[in-house]
């Protein structure tokens, strides 16, 4: 929408004026995003893993995490994100649309593997 204000025009996106966050808003946003990270990081640690908050653009949606320890050599780290983390993190947090997932695979496979415990299964044969 243009608005003539004078002599000069002011281009003003209604839309993304009222999309926008304060600055409280995008607190609040992150800090639900921790504790609940924070939540689901025992479980991943209970199996010899760790989950890590890379990223978030709370504004856009969009978390970006990283699984670490054994899960760089369990078969199902995958799972892991899409069923586990990604799920959880879409269903409790309307506001995220999108989550994206790595594995640290800079640990020795072996190292990895000897730190898997529970449900963790083994990605090769050692």
């Amino acid at each position: 929408m243009i608005r003539a204000l004078g002599s000069v025009d002011i281009n003003v996106d209604v839309e993304q004026a009222q999309d926008a966050l304060t600055d409280d808003e995008r607190k609040q946003r992150l800090d639900d995003l921790t504790a609940l990270i924070d939540m689901i990081r025992p479980a991943v640690q209970q199996d010899g893993g760790d989950l890590l908050l890379v990223e978030a653009d709370v504004e856009k949606g969009l978390v970006e995490v990283m699984l670490q320890g054994s899960c760089s050599s369990c078969a199902i780290s995958t799972t892991t994100l899409q069923a586990g983390v990604e799920r959880i993190l879409t269903d409790r947090l309307p506001w995220v649309t999108e989550v994206r997932g790595g594995v640290d695979e800079s640990m020795d496979p072996e190292q990895s593997a000897a730190m898997g415990r529970g449900a963790y299964v083994p990605k090769y044969d050692y």
